[in-house]
């Protein structure tokens, strides 16, 4: 329970324990140091390594990444760098204390779909190569498809559905996770093939409606669905959904 934490023991926490790799690497990035030190500051915080130590753990995980030259380019400073690089460079900064857990905040959403799949590939071989853990977070279906063990799908800040991610695109059971995944073009799909849409717009986040958040979109709402919040309950092993159908 990291909510019941102090401050020294949540700084310790998510510095060492948890770590997260950002949407914006640039805006993540301190933009008057150089890249060496950013990732080893985090060893000088968290570890007994000297400076000199640190450094040279800096370039050992700079190099893991696929930085070319680290030991010229930990001189060097974010803008020198291009977007995949600096992707890179946080997953370094991120791993460098070792942690059980890695929150992945949307990592390749403003990357070149080439560079997505060389970020992508680079987590799935250090996940196996450490026994790492990671919360991906992404709107891109396939590619949440393509690295996740179990999915949870959100709407308006609530799980409507989890279970593993073969299940889910096998068998998906929500509402919304059915329009989702409906909506969703295909190279395979007929050029005459409609593509579903959601109709509606969601609520404002600030003012909820009563009920199920989803129930003023969905084509299945029922008289309960708008009084009625569902909550997520066990429809099949390991198959979580909030619906009023099941």
């Amino acid at each position: 329970d990291i909510l019941s934490q102090t401050p020294e023991q949540w700084q310790e926490y998510r510095g060492k324990d948890c770590a997260i790799i950002f949407q914006d690497a640039l805006a993540a990035l301190n933009p008057t140091m150089t890249i060496g030190n950013q990732v080893a500051e985090k060893l000088l915080i968290h570890t007994s390594m000297s400076r000199a130590e640190a450094w040279e753990e800096a370039g050992r995980l700079l190099k893991l990444v696929g930085i070319p030259n680290p030991e010229k380019r930990m001189k060097q400073y974010p803008h020198e760098f291009s977007g995949g690089q600096r992707q890179r460079i946080g997953i370094a900064r991120a791993l460098a204390v070792e942690p059980e857990f890695i929150v992945c905040d949307e990592p390749i959403s403003a990357l070149d779909v080439s560079i997505q799949a060389q970020i992508v590939n680079l987590l799935i071989r250090l996940q196996k190569e450490k026994g790492l853990t990671y919360l991906f977070i992404a709107h891109d279906l396939a590619m949440v498809k393509h690295i996740s063990d179990r999915v949870a799908v959100m709407y308006l800040g609530n799980i409507v559905e989890i279970t593993q991610a073969s299940a889910l695109y096998a068998n998906p059971m929500h509402p919304y996770t059915q329009a989702l995944l409906g909506s969703v073009f295909s190279l395979h799909m007929d050029c005459c093939q409609k593509i579903e849409t959601i109709d509606g717009d969601p609520p404002s986040p600030l003012d909820l409606p009563p009920g199920c958040p989803f129930a003023g979109r969905c084509q299945k709402c029922m008289p309960v669905c708008k009084t009625n919040k569902p909550v997520l309950k066990d429809v099949a092993p390991g198959h979580q959904v909030a619906c009023h159908l099941y």
